[in-house]
């Protein structure tokens, strides 16, 4: 059912990850593509999404974002969110490739960070015909005024400034933890929950990820807008899912952008925190996950 998969983007950089195919007759299949959030590798549960989407008929193209896990690209520890959005419609593109694809049926998955990519995705590339962001990244710099604490931005500020000088010249990017165990340590996502689970999954079952991130990757999130495209993703039908404690990617904002899109959209709640949907609150998230695809890609076709 999975298989080890590879692609070339379109400026030659190979990614890799898995395509999952169902059982049963074909020989074509609706198929999703999806990758991780915002450092994160394709073993921190995005395989429970494919095999979910596996049992109802949907095909999945499953993959590890550009200077990450098991994908090509340099520098390493990098995400660029613009060309992570672009490497999405190279996918797209591959997948239409595959001989198990039905090109007339695709969607795509994001959650978190990439819960952003989708949307300007689905906004923009009219080959997707179903959409589901979980926990999405709405304004990358509303959030980071969330995370970060008024008194840090100038001295954060400086810092990009000073990487900006260092690379100019030649030097490495400079990087920082992705999470810290101390609250106060310096971090790209500073959160207690975020510690334990990326710390917990990368020991468990995502030994190619790294806490480690360039610091322009931060910049670059703050810079961010995946919200703006919300409006344009009509006709194509949107599932958001909100968890309702999540102070990661902030609900409230991922509350207001879902009133901004239009139809057809369904919004699913989930009671717990952000990193809650790939393990406790599963059985809903990814139940949803499978049923709106199979509800517009499988039986609506």
């Amino acid at each position: 059912m999975r298989h080890d998969i590879e692609f070339k983007t379109e400026d030659g950089t190979t990614l890799r990850g898995w395509h999952y195919v169902p059982g049963g007759d074909g020989p074509k299949f609706p198929t999703v593509v999806m990758s991780h959030g915002f450092s994160a590798v394709k073993e921190m549960y995005l395989d429970h999404y494919a095999e979910a989407l596996a049992g109802v008929g949907v095909a999945s193209v499953v993959y590890d974002n550009r200077n990450l896990g098991a994908s090509d690209g340099l520098p390493r520890q990098e995400v660029d969110p613009l060309q992570q959005i672009r490497d999405y419609r190279d996918a797209i593109t591959y997948a239409e490739t595959l001989p198990q694809t039905d090109a007339e049926r695709i969607g795509v998955f994001g959650s978190s960070y990439s819960g952003g990519h989708v949307l300007v995705v689905a906004a923009l590339d009219r080959r997707v015909k179903c959409v589901a962001s979980q926990v999405p990244l709405i304004s990358g710099h509303r959030n980071a005024r969330r995370l970060v604490r008024a008194d840090q931005f100038a001295g954060l500020r400086a810092l990009f400034d000073q990487d900006r000088r260092a690379r100019l010249r030649g030097e490495p990017p400079m990087t920082m933890p992705i999470i810290s165990e101390d609250p106060a340590g310096p971090a790209a996502l500073p959160t207690a929950d975020s510690w334990s689970f990326m710390n917990a999954t990368h020991l468990l079952r995502a030994p190619s990820w790294k806490n480690e991130i360039t610091l322009r990757s931060v910049e670059m999130f703050g810079e961010y807008e995946p919200g703006a495209h919300i409006a344009y993703i009509s006709p194509t039908p949107l599932l958001m899912i909100v968890a309702l404690q999540d102070h990661l990617t902030v609900a409230d904002e991922a509350l207001a952008a879902y009133e901004r899109a239009l139809e057809p959209k369904k919004l699913v709640l989930l009671k717990g925190g952000h990193f809650d949907a790939y393990v406790q609150d599963f059985e809903i998230a990814g139940g949803a996950v499978r049923d709106w695809f199979r509800e517009h890609l499988v039986t609506g076709r």
